[in-house]
């Protein structure tokens, strides 16, 4: 059931360590509804509620919210409302995890600091610990060896696969850094004070 999938869900991204402003877990439909097939996507845009109709799911599963801000109205005049409507009329049940699965032990910002090969990866400023005492927050640092930011951007681009990106060269080498999935530039001086480069 779709409550079967978000209990899965949450004990690797408890809803108690999504940020305060965050909107997580069932956002649409019924935590009773049966499911075999579930659509997986980064956000829940119009057309990917269409995707989901289309292809005949039962639940479709997001990092991003499909209810980010309190709305007033669900009507077939914005995209967000079209997108709820397809999914109340085909059935569909959504779920997301968004900075509670950024900032679980594990979870995003782990797993885009290991990709990118960082080692003595350590949360930057814990919001507390989980219940095997691992910490938990927004942002994660590590250490590469000392090189050229223009080596180490080569390295980002073919390690995540993008075409390119947007920096600003500190004029030195980079050791240390901080990584974080989405908008994370509010951590900016708790990653300065940590020592990254």
């Amino acid at each position: 059931t779709v409550g079967d999938i978000l209990k899965y869900i949450e004990t690797l991204a408890p809803r108690s360590m999504k940020m305060d402003w965050d909107n997580v877990g069932l956002l649409c439909g019924s935590k009773a509804t049966p499911v075999t097939k579930v659509l997986v996507a980064l956000d829940p845009f119009e057309h990917v509620c269409r995707e989901a109709a289309d292809w005949g799911a039962d639940l479709i599963v997001t990092h991003h919210p499909l209810i980010f801000q309190a709305m007033k109205s669900i009507t077939d005049e914005t995209s967000i409302g079209r997108g709820i409507m397809t999914l109340l009329q085909d059935g569909i049940c959504a779920i997301n995890a968004h900075t509670n699965l950024d900032c679980a032990p594990g979870g995003v910002n782990d797993v885009l600091a290991a990709k990118l090969g960082l080692e003595n990866i350590q949360v930057i400023a814990p919001a507390g610990t989980n219940e095997e005492g691992l910490p938990y927050g927004l942002l994660r640092c590590g250490e590469v060896s000392e090189q050229s930011l223009e080596h180490f951007l080569g390295h980002v681009k073919t390690a995540l696969g993008c075409e390119g990106l947007r920096f600003v060269d500190g004029g030195k080498p980079v050791r240390k850094v901080a990584v974080g999935g989405g908008s994370c530039a509010g951590g900016m001086l708790e990653a300065l004070d940590t020592g990254c480069d």
